[in-house]
């Protein structure tokens, strides 16, 4: 299969050196498909019960009325030391912990190998064939790179007004997903 690379960058680098392009973009993508569903979860105000945090009183409820953006905002400073805690432990594990290393002979871009359970809990992809197992990861690919273009999408037509050509509001709460209810 030809892919498409119309200014030559896969011939300037080592395998290593794409094997860690793949792998960086494979995290991106992630992130990406993680940040477009949390998008449509915050703004349609389910939340967890009980409090965020318990010092300073904010409840998951108060929130989950505000936009996507004034919620990371509102997230008091050690929840948000804890969320980059364990993002640092996943990155951690990815990087240094899987042998043999994305990067040399053997590696597979991606492959979090340490974190299998926290991919795959019911162990689908170890019953797929080769095959099937390489669609699935293309597959994944192909909907990470359009989450990202979703992402910025939504980040951008919520934060410039008149960035998207259509004379429609894009809202930032429970109305985005009406569709989908």
């Amino acid at each position: 299969m030809k892919t498409w690379d119309p200014l030559g960058l896969a011939d300037l680098g080592s395998p290593a050196t794409l094997a860690f392009f793949r792998h960086a973009e494979l995290k991106h993508c992630r992130v990406a498909m993680a940040a477009f569903v949390g998008w449509l979860v915050a703004v349609s105000g389910v939340h967890f019960p009980g409090l965020c945090s318990f010092s300073e009183g904010v409840s998951f409820e108060d929130i989950s009325k505000l936009t996507p953006l004034e919620q990371w905002a509102a997230v008091p400073a050690l929840g948000k030391a804890q969320i980059l805690l364990a993002i640092g432990i996943i990155e951690h594990n990815s990087e240094w912990k899987i042998k043999p290393h994305y990067m040399a002979a053997g590696g597979k871009p991606g492959d979090l190998k340490g974190l299998k359970s926290f991919w795959d809990p019911a162990g689908l992809t170890s019953k797929m064939s080769a095959a099937k197992l390489e669609r699935q990861r293309l597959s994944e690919l192909k909907n990470g790179r359009a989450a990202m273009i979703g992402i910025i999408s939504v980040l951008i037509a919520h934060n410039v007004p008149g960035s998207i050509p259509l004379p429609i509001n894009f809202p930032a709460g429970p109305s985005l997903i009406l569709p989908f209810q």
